[in-house]
């Protein structure tokens, strides 16, 4: 138990010291000063909130125009709908008229047999 509890011990150790010397040696390469990065940095997120925000400000108008587009043309299909089923009705209206006619001729004609 013991031999293992070292080797446990000294994989940590290992592991911290890798970061240690990973950092170090990140540090000595550095390509500029961490002060340069932190504004790089702040000026990319900045650039990337401000096109962030166009793009929020472009959906956003797109799926308006969406909207009252697809209000309009509800509007107009229900208007033809209205339409539609005006005439409909009226032609109903008419074929049953005609077929009452009809039928009435034709009880006429029974009733003369």
């Amino acid at each position: 138990m013991e031999d293992r509890d070292k080797k446990i011990a000294a994989a940590a150790l290992l592991i911290v010291a890798g970061g240690v010397i990973g950092s170090g040696l990140a540090l000595l390469f550095a390509p500029q000063s961490g002060c340069r990065t932190r504004k790089d940095i702040l000026r990319y997120s900045k650039k990337v909130g401000n096109r962030a925000d166009e793009v929020v400000d472009d959906l956003a108008a797109n799926v308006s125009n969406l909207v009252e587009a697809i209000g309009e043309k509800t509007d107009d299909l229900l208007e033809k709908g209205r339409d539609v089923a005006g005439n409909t009705r009226k032609d109903l209206i008419r074929l049953i008229e005609e077929g009452a006619s009809k039928l009435e001729k034709l009880r006429t004609l029974l009733r003369r047999m």
